[in-house]
């Protein structure tokens, strides 16, 4: 037997209401949970003195719940005869004091100002089944009894699922008409929908309660969706996408409760403060493998402040390699985010609790355990921020990172995930202060690509080795990272810098420790317009290198942009070293078929090719030569293992790289590929 109507136009006529109830009989139907669930937000709003009236209660058993716990003045109406006379007859003898009327809400015949609340649970979905003009004014006339039989200082009380459509309306009309309007997430109430399958549903329950005031001098929007902390937001539309995002938080949650995603791409999700709908608050990362005996259930991993970035944290396989390490069958990972201020990991994890809890899979019970680095939520302070015309606004911000050390990076917000630069800081004297200051210290290796860019440069050195100053051009400026690893690893080259950017020049100088002299010089140009100018004016660079990121995140390559292995832009790189030198490019690409389109187009341009392909990083360096001297493969292999052999040493001898960084020689030239 259907109890479901055919169209959704049927949930406003009475018809369908009689033959609902004649159907189902004396057994309780309840729209969007019980008294049980629903009490916890209904006795902040109702008090036992309220004269409350019922719209549309159907045969639910809140207004009963209600009058059994002390709620003696209800008065309830419904549009359908029959279920008020069911009701009567039920309640005639143990509840003589409460009220039932057949009556239309849209056309109520109590004096006004009768009630101090009006309780709605599921009455405005029902009426409310779409946007049509008909629709609407029915809507609205019911309204407009709401406010009429409410006292001044009254309360509307409804409980709904807030469809977008019914969401806008009543943001609309309550605030518009002197009602302050607060919509709170009821979530032991959602949580008890369920599917035909006995699973959990994707429906998200609330309650909207707007008080009527005789005049506001403002509008009052407020909205918790989880806990207890009420925000108060500016705008309808920040209200709006609060409640849109929790409930598509919910319909991932419900597939998460449901199933496991092993195999399949890993759930991401925002959670935003209501009032900072342009800034997430953290991002989770939701991952399953399949069961393994003695794994745990399920766990939450936070990512603590500057760690975010890191391939283990930022990447999908490395937070596989994480969820493996960590050994449960699911893990969310959890990342702060910048522009937002974390009190402790207590107050973070207390913070998640809800979130957390949502994300998990069927039949976790007890408490769910928060894994970190250490027990601090990690540190992150703005030094500067700026806007640059070309690459947007960045800041320059310091973060304590693996084995506690004071980082400096340069990140761009238009893509937050990424470093830019970095460089470490210590502690030293600088002249004029009597104090110790945090300086850039040279010695550290912030990108291990570069280690693998200055083997070509090493290279192309000692095939040129007639020339005591060798000069070197690099495309791609950055913090100055690589131009400075390269300038104190290999002391004899004569370094040329290719910079767009005249902003991200001054921020090298200023906060990455950049040193500008005879050595080392920054030519502010567009890099393909240097390239044709060098080329036609007959230059000649040893090594020239690409290091220079793409400011379209959309597409599948990041580094570097298309422009730069367009074939004219190959040609001028070839000039450029003619046929001894080396062409060194790093090459970020998370497609496969644009990778192919540009090893294809390095082939064409150059006769040998090779690749190293960096374990934990995104990044495959690539080296390029006409060099008649390296004259097959195995020759040309051999010659890059004494090279990164050099570069091991003289970065050792000159303290640029840790022990552990330094380049393993052997699975270097064995992933070498042609």
């Amino acid at each position: 037997m259907s109890l479901l109507p055919k169209t959704t136009a049927d949930f406003g006529s009475t018809e369908y209401w009689n033959s609902f109830f004649r159907k189902r009989g004396k057994q309780a139907f309840e729209w969007y949970g019980e008294y049980p669930e629903l009490c916890g937000q209904l006795h902040k709003y109702i008090k036992s003195k309220d004269e409350l009236l019922m719209v549309g209660c159907g045969n639910s058993k809140l207004s009963m719940d209600l009058y059994d716990v002390g709620f003696k003045k209800i008065t309830n109406i419904d549009i359908s005869p029959v279920v008020i006379k069911q009701m009567q007859e039920a309640n005639r003898t143990s509840r003589p004091e409460m009220t039932w009327c057949q009556m239309d809400a849209t056309a109520m015949t109590f004096p006004d100002e009768t009630f101090s609340v009006v309780l709605d649970k599921g009455t405005l979905d029902a009426l409310f089944t779409d946007d049509s003009e008909t629709v609407l004014t029915t809507i609205r006339k019911y309204f407009s009894e709401i406010r009429r039989v409410l006292r001044t200082g009254g309360r509307y009380v409804c409980i709904s699922l807030l469809q977008e459509h019914i969401l806008r309306e009543v943001v609309d009309h309550f605030p518009a008409n002197h009602f302050m309007l607060r919509i709170v997430r009821c979530p032991e109430a959602g949580s008890r929908q369920q599917g035909e399958d006995g699973g959990g549903s994707s429906l998200v329950v609330f309650a909207v309660v707007a008080t009527k005031f005789k005049a506001l001098p403002m509008r009052v929007l407020e909205v918790c969706l989880a806990g207890d902390q009420m925000e108060r937001v500016q705008q309808a539309e920040e209200l709006v996408a609060a409640i849109a995002s929790a409930q598509k938080a919910a319909m991932v949650c419900n597939g998460l409760a449901r199933g496991s995603i092993a195999g399949m791409a890993e759930v991401s999700i925002d959670l935003f403060h209501p009032n900072e709908k342009n800034v997430p608050r953290y991002t989770i990362h939701v991952l399953d493998q399949a069961p393994k005996r003695g794994s745990g259930k399920y766990a939450a991993f936070i990512v603590p402040q500057g760690r975010e970035t890191e391939w283990l944290f930022a990447t999908p396989a490395g937070r596989q390699k994480l969820q493996q390490s960590a050994n449960f069958d699911r893990l969310a990972v959890v990342t702060l985010h910048r522009g937002q201020r974390y009190e402790d990991l207590d107050t973070v994890k207390e913070e998640l609790g809800e979130s957390v809890k949502s994300l998990a899979p069927a039949g976790i019970q007890g408490t769910i355990p928060y894994l970190s680095i250490g027990a601090e939520v990690g540190r992150r302070e703005t030094i500067h921020s700026g806007h640059s015309a070309l690459s947007g606004d960045y800041v320059v911000e310091e973060v304590v990172g693996d084995n506690g050390r004071l980082l400096r990076r340069l990140i761009f917000l238009a893509n937050q995930s990424v470093v830019q630069s970095e460089a470490a800081l210590r502690m030293a004297r600088v002249r004029g202060s009597r104090a110790p200051q945090k300086v850039v210290d040279p010695g550290h290796l912030a990108c291990q690509h570069h280690l693998y860019m200055t083997i070509g440069v090493q290279l192309a050195m000692k095939l040129a080795a007639t020339q005591p100053t060798p000069p070197i051009a690099i495309v791609g400026l950055g913090g100055g990272g690589l131009c400075t690893f390269i300038r104190e690893c290999l002391q004899q080259t004569n370094i040329t810098a290719i910079e767009i950017d005249e902003e991200i020049e001054q921020i090298a100088v200023k906060y990455f420790g950049l040193k500008l002299d005879e050595r080392l010089r920054v030519v502010i140009d567009d890099g393909v317009h240097f390239l044709a100018t060098e080329a036609n004016r007959g230059a000649h660079y040893t090594a020239l290198l690409f290091d220079v990121d793409s400011k379209d995140p959309t597409v599948g390559m990041s580094c570097p942009p298309a422009a730069f292995v367009e074939p004219d832009a190959l040609a001028n790189a070839r000039k450029l070293v003619g046929t001894d030198g080396i062409f060194v490019l790093n090459l970020v690409c998370r497609n496969d078929g644009l990778r192919e389109t540009t090893v294809s187009a390095l082939k064409r341009a150059f006769r040998y090719v090779l690749s190293y392909k960096l374990d934990e990083d995104v990044n495959e360096v690539f080296y390029c030569t006409d060099n008649e001297r390296l004259h097959d493969a195995t020759s040309w292999q051999e010659q890059l293992r004494v090279a990164a052999d050099d570069v091991n040493k003289l970065a050792k001898k000159e303290k640029l790289t840790r022990e552990s960084e330094l380049i393993d020689l052997s699975d270097f030239v064995n992933a070498l590929k042609i």
